[in-house]
């Protein structure tokens, strides 16, 4: 990982450990579940975080900040957002953020343990780049996840073979 990005994971660490932060994402990250609760048949739930919870203290550039509950033992398939950088950290449980593509899978295993070293809590998936989270069947996996557009701009594309790109891009808001 080079300095630059390493600073900035660790900048987004140190926002997300101050007391007033983490308590209201505590709120968000419970609404979410409940909603993930509800819709048995869903992978997982999710919801913007408004930027405001965090005042000034964001690095440049962060311009989107989501909380995401995986279900236990989901596998949501590979993803890419060909216009952010997506930054994610672990919040409660563990999961194994895959990055690479079909066939090729590089093995991310992310931990909860604030104790834990950044790299074992966190990931930096540039843009464009495949990647798909992958979830124990013992426990839900929350996650926060910073992107460099906004909530409403961020496009989510999948693979699909009825497509003449072979791909299908929605907006994530779109999804809910």
């Amino acid at each position: 990982m080079i300095l630059e990005e390493r600073s900035r994971l660790e900048a987004l660490d140190a926002v997300l450990r101050s007391d007033n932060v983490s308590e209201q994402i505590r709120n968000i990250v419970e609404r979410v579940r409940a909603e993930l609760a509800r819709k048995e048949d869903a992978l997982m739930a999710w919801e913007p975080l408004p930027l405001t919870v965090f005042g000034s203290a964001l690095p440049h550039g962060i311009q989107s900040a989501w909380v995401f509950v995986l279900r236990a033992g989901a596998d949501t398939g590979p993803e890419r957002h060909p216009n952010s950088h997506q930054r994610m950290m672990s919040l409660e449980g563990s999961g194994d953020l895959q990055t690479g593509a079909p066939g090729k899978w590089q093995s991310k295993v992310l931990i909860s343990d604030p104790e834990a070293p950044l790299e074992r809590r966190w990931i930096s998936v540039p843009q464009n780049v495949w990647h798909r989270p992958v979830v124990g069947a013992d426990a839900d996996w929350v996650v926060v996840s910073f992107h460099t557009v906004p909530a409403e701009e961020l496009i989510e594309e999948r693979p699909d073979s009825r497509s003449k790109d072979g791909t299908k891009q929605m907006k994530y808001l779109a999804r809910k």
